[in-house]
């Protein structure tokens, strides 16, 4: 009886021994799913992280051209949606579908909703309602799950022959025909595959971004205050790309979905640059200021302060903040003259990048396997048949909306279903495995 053992218990790795459970069924191959995670007490728990506790499963508009290293990405969502595996009457159907990830959690009982920019969520609203129907679905294929169990290394068979080892931190030793790497962030590093392949690099992205302490001495002011607005990455006076939406300020420099984005773009020496009306454009700046001030002017029977200007408009903390940036004092009357630097404030409010601020909330890390050592329509080692690596341990990351934690789904169930196909052919063709222990 062949073993597929997939170290990892998190988002990848549950769908990994789901699909690998369910084709095991469906094509009546004798095999057994172990799932071995380093967690002392229970598998999931990363998922229950995610998306601030509700979990944005996936996004309706799915491209492959967001991720990093699109094109294997794009071969391997092409892949997924020829081999979706649906028991129905004990057969194996192959269905082509939009998001083939949806189909197999509906299948699990999972219902979703859609929210703004085609995130979806659990119909619950909650991440343990994704997790909940993961193991109960896991447990009911006969999945064997074992918690506490830190893989350091995984030896290839000898001659290409005979079983993988797997070597745990409590020096215990599991033998599996077939091998699923699903572990994620720092993680990813800390388990040495056969030679070639080497864990690149990690570092954390799709985080809050650090500026210098210049400029952290203008968003120190601003700590915890939000504004809906957009935000430029600029490089050598070039944009390189621009996000909308939330922007909050930091001690230490910005946070929010935007920034988020950006960082997987940012370097240190580049400007970000927040455009607090995002709506009115560049061009028509000036003109909005001025009317602005007539009208007011004509209200009040007087010229209005540079801080009674902005009231109404902004907080009076960003108000102020601003209201410096353009060298123009609170209690001064707002002259005509001075709309040009206020409209420079507003529109493009520089502040240059140092880093990464809070490793903590980064949302993952860039690095891991390339890519080019695994075949995209199987996430299978090129180099070691029957090893396989999944999720974050793959060099593969997008920006926030649903896109990292759809490609932990795509590529678990994509390693899933060609190691219970391994198992099912091996079996046909005379081939041995082993029993995990």
């Amino acid at each position: 009886m062949d073993t597929i053992a997939i170290i990892g218990g998190g988002a990848a790795g549950l769908m990994a021994a789901v699909e690998a459970a369910l084709t095991l069924r469906a094509t009546g191959a004798r095999g057994t799913v172990v799932v071995y995670e380093a967690d002392a007490e229970r598998v999931g728990r990363s998922i229950l992280a995610t998306g601030n506790g509700r979990c944005n499963i996936s996004n309706a508009e799915i491209s492959a051209d967001v991720y990093r290293n699109a094109e294997f990405v794009g071969h391997a969502l092409m892949a997924l949606q020829g081999c979706y595996v649906s028991e129905r009457g004990g057969a194996t159907i192959k269905a082509t579908t939009a998001n083939p990830v949806l189909e197999r959690f509906s299948d699990l009982g999972l219902c979703v909703r859609e929210e703004s920019e085609g995130r979806l969520y659990p119909q619950a609203n909650k991440a343990t309602s994704v997790l909940d129907v993961l193991r109960a679905g896991a447990d009911a294929l006969g999945v064997r799950v074992q918690v506490g169990k830190c893989a350091e290394r995984v030896d290839a068979p000898r001659d290409g022959h005979g079983c993988y080892n797997i070597r745990f931190a409590d020096r215990s030793v599991g033998h599996a025909a077939a091998v699923i790497v699903a572990v994620g962030g720092r993680a990813a590093a800390s388990v040495q595959l056969p030679e070639p392949l080497v864990c690149q690099p990690l570092r954390p992205v799709l985080g809050p971004l650090r500026v210098t302490k210049a400029d952290a001495k203008l968003t120190r002011q601003l700590n915890n205050i939000r504004v809906r607005g957009a935000i430029a990455l600029m490089r050598g006076g070039e944009q390189v790309a621009r996000e909308r939406g939330e922007v909050m300020f930091r001690d230490y420099g910005v946070s929010g979905v935007a920034v988020f984005n950006l960082s997987r773009l940012a370097r240190p020496g580049d400007t970000l640059a927040v455009d607090f009306l995002p709506d009115i454009p560049p061009q028509q700046m000036g003109h909005f200021l001025l009317a602005r001030r007539k009208r007011m002017q004509r209200c009040l029977g007087a010229a209005p302060t540079c801080e009674r200007f902005l009231s109404g408009l902004l907080l009076p903390a960003v108000a102020g903040v601003l209201l410096r940036r353009a060298g123009l004092a609170p209690a001064a009357e707002f002259a005509k003259t001075d709309a040009a630097n206020l409209a420079a404030a507003l529109k493009g409010f520089a502040l240059t990048v140092e880093g990464i601020g809070d490793e903590r909330q980064c949302q993952v890390r860039r690095g891991g396997f390339p890519v080019g050592a695994f075949n995209p329509e199987t996430c299978e080692s090129k180099a070691h048949p029957g090893l396989f690596v999944v999720g974050e341990a793959l060099d593969v990351d997008a920006p926030c909306g649903g896109y990292n934690l759809h490609w932990a789904w795509s590529s678990g169930m994509l390693a899933g279903h060609a190691a219970a196909q391994r198992a099912h052919c091996s079996q046909n063709t005379g081939g041995n495995g082993r029993r995990a222990r």
